[in-house]
């Protein structure tokens, strides 16, 4: 799977080497990563990415991609597909370091991954965010989600993409 660009970002799939580099945090001789990278967040997505791998074996394009920040090449987070898409439709996550909020590029990341979703055919993208992540549900409805339910302190959102979101 070729790496994925937007105007400010490249998305880059990532294989179980950098998997587990990015789980362990500890950078390759190649890795060139902002300093609070990887935060919790990207630590546990890439354990989930590494025990899918292991069970299920490749994922591509439904899995997990490192976000770099294209004006310095420096990786600022993670997003990916929460599993193989089933029934039309598949679930995201995403996170950005700390230094690396506030500045939209998750939104932007979260546009590329629906284009990989609509491109395979799928109509329907879930995610989930906490009722307190005021800026991830801003950063979900900016790419098209709306919010259909809530369960506690959880917030489930969808994107339509048929109905061109």
């Amino acid at each position: 799977m070729p790496d994925l660009f937007t105007p400010r970002l490249q998305l880059h799939p990532i294989d179980v080497a950098e998997g587990e580099r990015i789980h362990t945090r500890t950078a390759g001789p190649t890795d060139t990563w902002v300093d609070d990278f990887p935060f919790d967040g990207d630590v546990a997505a890439a354990g989930a990415f590494l025990r899918t791998s292991t069970a299920l074996g490749q994922q591509q394009p439904f899995g997990y991609y490192r976000i770099t920040r294209r004006s310095d090449g420096k990786a600022v987070g993670g997003i990916g597909f929460k599993g193989q898409p089933q029934h039309g439709s598949v679930e995201i996550g995403y996170g950005l370091a700390g230094s690396a909020r506030g500045h939209g590029y998750a939104a932007e990341a979260v546009l590329a991954l629906l284009a990989i979703a609509a491109g395979h055919g799928l109509s329907r993208v879930l995610a989930d965010t906490d009722r307190a992540n005021v800026a991830s549900q801003r950063t979900l409805t900016r790419a098209g989600f709306h919010r259909v339910r809530a369960e506690g302190e959880v917030l489930f959102y969808e994107v339509q993409l048929a109905t061109g979101r």
